[in-house]
């Protein structure tokens, strides 16, 4: 633990939307203030989840907050994104979702039925994940200050046997796989909010991909050196991540990126990159060479899970940075996320 007196990096004079907006603002914060004091010197890469031993006996434990705007949105709503959420960032760290815990910050003139929609759909949501909600907490704030309500959950998980996830395993000639098309959550949440004059039949990814995960780790596990849902940022961000936690670069093909067609129009329009923006039921996974067709092929025969591709691969060059060949056989180098373009999406 850090003491009073450690120094900070973050020298930003107040705190903007983008700092939540999972992109380079919110990594400087994070490493900038938040990790310098409250875990002091030698914190390895951060993650989605820790991996902690109590009394001989290893544990995961992640905790996450929702946000989003508006409450109910076409395929989920605030309480099933809550569940699936905090199950996911366990699967990517290579465990199972045992038990969660969750706290309600709620707005004084909620209508009762909202809430008790919202907390159904967290139940359903936990039962086919597969997880106990075991306890939380309620707080009630002024009309006006919580946008109806607000929701953290907490979880814990057992490791999955015969999987290590690190940056550090991650080797020259691994293979990139992502689950399926990119972009649905966050784009389905910018047209629920009416904010643009498109109409399309786009639904939320919101689900569970520990099915997904476990059909990986039970085909490839000794092969799969490091996985990560690509939440806030999307696949930009959670990739540039891993280049500079790992030191290598990493070469993605722009036409084996599966994005649907109303998805890259809505980005055309709006002058963003798909791969920047929210996903909340897809998970990228780098595996070794030898095992990665083994791997696509476990994906592809789980249920929800045909759309698999096998995006790219870790290179020696560029250290530290990723790059995307398009589709007219040039290349660009694609970065974090900059700025919030999206802001309130989960």
């Amino acid at each position: 633990m850090a003491t009073p007196a450690t120094k900070i990096r973050f020298r930003e004079p107040q705190i903007e939307m983008a700092h939540g907006a999972g992109g380079k603002a919110s990594r400087r914060l994070v490493e900038g203030l938040f990790a310098p004091i409250l875990f002091g010197a030698g914190q390895g890469p951060l993650g989605d989840a820790a991996h902690i031993q109590i009394n001989g006996t290893r544990i995961a434990m992640t905790t996450d907050s929702f946000v989003v705007k508006p409450l109910r949105f076409p395929g989920g709503s605030i309480g099933e994104l809550a569940i699936n959420g905090t199950v996911n960032d366990l699967a990517v760290s290579g465990a199972k979702a045992e038990a969660l815990v969750v706290t309600f910050v709620l707005e004084a003139g909620l209508p009762t039925d909202i809430l008790e929609a919202e907390v159904r759909a967290m139940a359903d949501a936990a039962e086919k994940a597969g997880v106990v909600i075991a306890g939380g907490d309620t707080k009630v704030v002024e009309h006006g200050k919580a946008d109806h309500m607000y929701v953290t959950t907490t979880g814990i998980g057992r490791l999955l046997s015969g999987v290590e996830i690190s940056p550090g395993s991650v080797r020259p000639g691994d293979k990139v796989l992502l689950s399926g098309p990119i972009g649905d959550h966050g784009i389905t949440i910018l047209l629920a909010r009416g904010d643009l004059d498109l109409e399309a039949d786009l639904r939320s990814d919101t689900r569970s991909v520990l099915p997904l995960v476990q059909a990986l780790v039970r085909e490839a596990g000794k092969g799969v050196r490091w996985m990560r849902d690509p939440t806030r940022g999307g696949v930009a961000t959670s990739l540039n991540e891993l280049a500079r936690d790992c030191g290598h670069g990493i070469v993605i093909c722009e036409e084996k990126i599966p994005v649907r067609d109303s998805v890259r129009g809505a980005c055309e329009l709006l002058g963003l990159d798909p791969l920047h923006i929210a996903n909340e039921g897809q998970f990228l996974a780098i595996v070794s060479a030898e095992l990665a067709d083994t791997a696509l092929r476990a994906l592809r025969a789980t249920p929800g899970g045909e759309e698999a591709e096998m995006i790219g691969q870790i290179c020696e060059q560029p250290a530290g940075a990723v790059l995307v060949t398009t589709l007219y056989g040039g290349t660009r180098l694609v970065d974090m996320l900059v700025g919030d373009p999206l802001p309130r999406i989960c």
